[in-house]
């Protein structure tokens, strides 16, 4: 709790020393989105970044996405993320999109030197943040928080007693509040991930319906909050063998992994390509939002231009 205490405290000096301009934030000419959460863990944020990216450039925009590109270790930095980045380089999520979405993609540490070459290299007209909310050296024009349906805020605790980056409050203060998987409340928005067909990661071109699966199989993810992986499987009536679970952003070796039937996270499979066994396959998965959610993000952003 004391350390609590220390960490609320740093973190309204820290804010508050942007807001009145003592340190210093950048302002890019484009419109800067946040795609972010309150919490530590997987929430769901990267599905919601490819399905805004996909949406805007459908109405007529020119996306960017923004990431930190955490787990990569580029020399140089801002990193344009292509079809042949590495997970070692850019970071698996950032490679994940790359694959599923086609408008730039930058990562920079430095979140407002990323957004200035997507705006300023790439001719974007409207950047996507995937994470960052507590990065205020960024300016934003809209905040969207993301919260697992089940964990939502935890124990209400700022870390480390708790799993909060910033308080409660701060909900009352962004755009939109979505949240993964059920029971959306008053003012927030759900969104339900669905899942696409098995992808075998050494022939892609090779796809396996859920419902094919009759035998028990193993599953692995390495994700932020892994279970909500398995109970999607389990919803879909596919009957799991074995779990297996490691950290976020693990870097996966041939040995984590048994050479029989694995199915395993899209995030997972960026960093498991080199190495797959003829046996191995992914589980894409798109997310589904209210098409009013659609119209109001499309709204708050021409009132933003």
């Amino acid at each position: 709790m004391p350390l609590t205490a220390l960490f609320w405290l740093i973190s309204k000096v820290r804010r508050w020393a942007f807001s009145t301009g003592l340190k210093s934030s950048v302002k890019v000419s484009a419109p800067v989105i946040i795609v972010g959460n309150i919490s530590v863990g997987g929430n769901g944020k990267t599905p919601l970044v490819v399905h805004l990216a996909q949406f805007l450039h459908t109405n007529g925009y020119r996306p960017g996405v923004l990431s930190r590109g955490y787990g990569g270790n580029s020399s140089d930095y801002p990193c344009a993320v292509t079809s042949n980045s590495q997970p070692s380089e850019v970071g698996d999520e950032p490679v994940l999109m790359r694959h599923r979405i086609q408008c730039p993609m930058v990562v920079d540490p430095n979140r407002g030197r990323g957004a200035q070459c997507l705006v300023e290299e790439h001719d974007c007209d409207v950047i996507i943040c995937d994470d960052g909310l507590q990065h205020y050296a960024l300016q934003r024009d809209i905040e969207i928080v993301v919260m697992d349906a089940k964990r939502r805020t935890g124990n209400h605790f700022l870390l480390p007693s708790g799993p909060l980056r910033e308080s409660t409050a701060r909900l009352q203060e962004v755009d939109f509040v979505v949240v993964n998987g059920q029971d959306a409340h008053s003012g927030e928005w759900l969104m339900s991930l669905a899942p696409g067909e098995l992808v075998n990661l050494n022939n892609p071109t090779q796809h396996l319906a859920l419902s094919e699966l009759e035998d028990p199989v193993i599953a692995a993810a390495g994700i932020g909050h892994p279970e909500r992986f398995y109970t999607l499987l389990e919803q879909h009536k596919v009957k799991l063998k074995s779990c297996l679970s490691f950290v976020d952003h693990h870097a996966f070796q041939a040995s984590d992994l048994p050479k029989e039937r694995v199915l395993m996270t899209e995030k997972d499979a960026v960093k498991c390509r080199a190495f797959a066994h003829d046996d191995w396959w992914y589980l894409p998965v798109d997310a589904n939002l209210d098409g009013e959610f659609e119209q109001q993000l499309l709204m708050k952003l021409r009132n933003v231009k």
